[in-house]
């Protein structure tokens, strides 16, 4: 058998859409051999490490604020702390020698001191977020395109998955799913956020899936 491909996934919360990934990985559904190598959190109460934890994959918690720390708070002083904190990252991920980083939730800017010795060990990056390309990149996108609506300047919004650069939620779409407001109907947030969220376990499988496949593709034609 094919050596397997290798996922790491970075989280910051609940991780419902890793449980997502976990029960399909587990299921054969995102491959035909697929190792879900380390789950990642930048917050140490982040309830998808249990998740991890129940599903025997190893994990490991590393945060901003050790080297925030480390530095005076100013602009030079934080810039300094992110970029050791992206450096460190990207040695503990390249560590475990994965072929694909999925950001499920994720909730830090990633920076070239990252990006870079990834890219160097061609190691894919994608990241989930719930918003249409180029529309609401960045933080509280589901609350900013529920405001949105409700003041009349958008009929639709959705998820997609896309490669990660340095540009935040602008790097190439691989998958994007619509989802329109419900004409004539009052929505509020929270039945919003709910909609949202059911699209986003299917995007995720589906656009996980398909890299997964794609890497899979890549490593039999490198053997042939």
């Amino acid at each position: 058998m094919a050596s397997p491909i290798r996922v790491t996934v970075l989280i910051s919360g609940n991780g419902s859409n890793l449980q997502a990934v976990i029960d399909k990985a587990r299921a054969g559904h995102l491959g035909n051999n697929t190792s879900l190598v380390r789950v990642l959190s930048n917050r140490k109460d982040a309830f998808g490490l249990e998740r991890a934890t129940r599903a025997g994959i190893p994990t490991q918690y590393h945060n901003l604020v050790k080297y925030k720390k480390q530095h005076a708070a100013t602009p030079a002083g934080v810039q300094a702390a992110r970029e050791e904190y992206d450096t460190e990252l990207a040695r503990l991920i390249l560590a475990d020698a994965p072929d694909l980083v999925v950001c499920l939730g994720f909730m830090h800017v990633l920076s070239p001191r990252f990006l870079e010795p990834l890219q160097a060990g061609k190691v894919r990056i994608i990241n989930l977020h719930p918003a249409l390309p180029g529309a609401f990149n960045g933080v509280n996108a589901i609350e900013r395109a529920h405001a949105a609506w409700m003041e009349g300047k958008i009929d639709k919004t959705g998820v997609m998955i896309h490669d990660v650069i340095s540009e935040v939620d602008m790097g190439q779409p691989i998958l994007v799913r619509e989802i329109p407001f419900q004409k004539g109907r009052d929505e509020n947030l929270e039945a919003f956020e709910t909609r949202v969220h059911e699209t986003e376990w299917e995007t995720v499988i589906e656009g996980v899936g398909m890299v997964i496949r794609e890497l899979e593709a890549q490593k039999q034609n490198t053997r042939a």
